[in-house]
């Protein structure tokens, strides 16, 4: 019989990982008190990017059915404050769903988003121990993709994610490990990942609360719906399984957001243990004038 093991990172309470899940719930059901500002068709095996303001919630929703989708997201007045992908991980779980959050990097560390609906919450954990909404993998690339089959192949999520985000001076290099919206993975019994066909039906969605202003970026996956094989001796290119996606971004009734503020960074006080020289012991305080 295996053995429980209760998870590492552990919080106390009046800690951000206690989720206040009654103000979250009250944002997800009375949608009367929230006005569509925008929304975005995009394309398949394109990249898009877009701002939220704090406050604001945005969706992405499968606009004509099963599709994937890559997510990357950036503090949009400090883009070196960037989601990372591996601590939310260990924070939330390796696959996120409604009250989870999306945290930053080190030395910001804070939620940047809160999910706050899931259409697809009661998948749960299928037969082959796979969930959805996954942290465990990353975007396609190309340059993965010619390690493994010695091929140039331009349609990645990786370059989706770069097009997307140059208008706002990024490059490459911001591009990030993603959530994979609306992908199915898991692990087998060897530990390798392995990804399923996507079991989004159109008009899916995953909701988003913005703690802070927000620049967000996504790919429609050139896999698509990831029911073919990308790689290997069955691969195939998966055109026909490729779907759009659309974002929308809400405005709240400010009556919702009562009491609510922006998620601070931790207030450490630190030097990570390293220690400043006294002005008097440098060589230059210690001539005579």
């Amino acid at each position: 019989m295996t053995k429980f093991f209760p998870a590492a990172y552990q919080a106390n309470e009046g800690s951000a990982l206690k989720v206040n899940k009654t103000f979250y719930k009250r944002l997800a059901e009375e949608t009367d008190k929230r006005k569509l500002v925008k929304s975005i068709h995009i394309p398949i095996r394109t990249g898009q990017a877009w701002t939220v303001p704090a406050g604001h919630i945005f969706r992405v929703v499968a606009t004509e059915g099963a599709q994937v989708g890559d997510f990357n997201m950036w503090n949009l007045n400090n883009p070196r404050e960037r989601m990372w992908a591996s601590r939310t991980r260990q924070l939330q779980g390796a696959h996120v769903s409604t009250y989870d959050r999306l945290w930053s990097n080190l030395p910001f560390i804070r939620p940047m988003a809160t999910i706050t609906a899931d259409s697809l919450a009661d998948y749960g954990v299928d037969e082959h121990g796979a969930r959805v909404h996954d942290l465990l993998g990353t975007r396609c690339d190309p340059y993965i993709n010619k390690l493994l089959t010695n091929e140039d192949f331009d349609f990645h999520c990786h370059s989706n994610l770069t097009r997307a985000i140059l208008p706002y001076g990024l490059t490459e290099f911001d591009v990030h490990d993603v959530l994979n919206v609306f992908q199915c993975t898991g692990l087998n019994e060897n530990d390798d990942y392995f990804m399923k066909a996507c079991p989004a039906k159109k008009g899916d969605y995953l909701e988003f609360f913005a703690e802070i202003d927000l620049l967000c970026a996504i790919s429609t996956c050139p896999g698509g719906d990831l029911s073919v094989h990308l790689w290997g001796p069955d691969a195939e290119d998966p055109l026909k399984v490729c779907r759009p996606l659309s974002i929308e971004i809400y405005e709240l009734d400010s009556e919702l957001l009562t009491d609510w503020e922006p998620p601070k960074s931790p207030d450490y006080k630190g030097n990570h243990g390293l220690g400043f020289p006294k002005w008097e012991d440098q060589p230059e305080a210690k001539t005579t004038p």
